[in-house]
């Protein structure tokens, strides 16, 4: 029976990684569908993780759910009802994600220290915090989100190892792959962009 389980459980992580692989390389290549992938991939990875007692990871994911609906409104018309750009994060925008991290890490802690029975309330806390903060900056389409999400990547990978959830933990090294390399690909089209619109000038 336990078995059974767990093999439904690694069958699940299969399927959502496959959905996932699919959106981050997507979101990589500046294309908008990646939050249809991105959506599919979210709702199995809740039921998983519920599984697995990571609640703070639910609920980040839960978030990951509704800024993917906005992500890809706002994507598809910014605020002047036309596709918005890459561009880099205003001070006051790195102040926002900042703070972000810190509201989001101490509300998880205490959440997850008083009223769960989570055994690893700390670092599940960190790694949502700071994927909290890198979707919001990817929702708006901000290069700096590549290097939050990549933090929280590189916390969350040794802790999908201790909960034995081994193909998320895959998944999580290929996402800390693909994001570095998100981020220097969304700088040559910052780069790009800014060389055409100086020529027309």
């Amino acid at each position: 029976m336990m078995e059974n389980f767990f093999t439904h459980l690694t069958w699940l992580q299969a399927i959502g990684t496959t959905f996932g692989v699919c959106q981050v390389l997507l979101a990589r290549n500046n294309n908008i569908h990646n939050y249809l992938f991105g959506i599919t991939s979210i709702l199995i990875g809740i039921w998983v993780l519920y599984q697995s007692k990571l609640y703070a990871d639910i609920l980040l994911n839960m978030y990951y759910l509704v800024m993917s609906v906005y992500g890809w409104i706002y994507w598809k018309f910014g605020k002047q009802k036309e596709e918005t750009p890459i561009s880099y994060a205003s001070g006051q925008e790195q102040i926002k994600a900042m703070g972000i991290v810190l509201l989001c890490f101490v509300l998880m802690v205490y959440w997850l220290m008083y009223y769960t029975n989570s055994d690893v309330p700390i670092w599940d806390a960190a790694v949502s915090a700071f994927a909290w903060a890198g979707m919001w900056l990817m929702a708006k389409r901000k290069m700096e989100n590549w290097i939050y999400l990549n933090i929280s990547n590189i916390i969350s990978i040794p802790l999908l190892f201790y909960k034995e959830l081994y193909i998320y933990a895959g998944l999580t090294i290929f996402l800390f792959l693909v994001g570095t390399s998100g981020y220097f690909k969304w700088r040559k089209i910052v780069i790009h962009d800014t060389s055409r619109r100086t020529a027309e000038a």
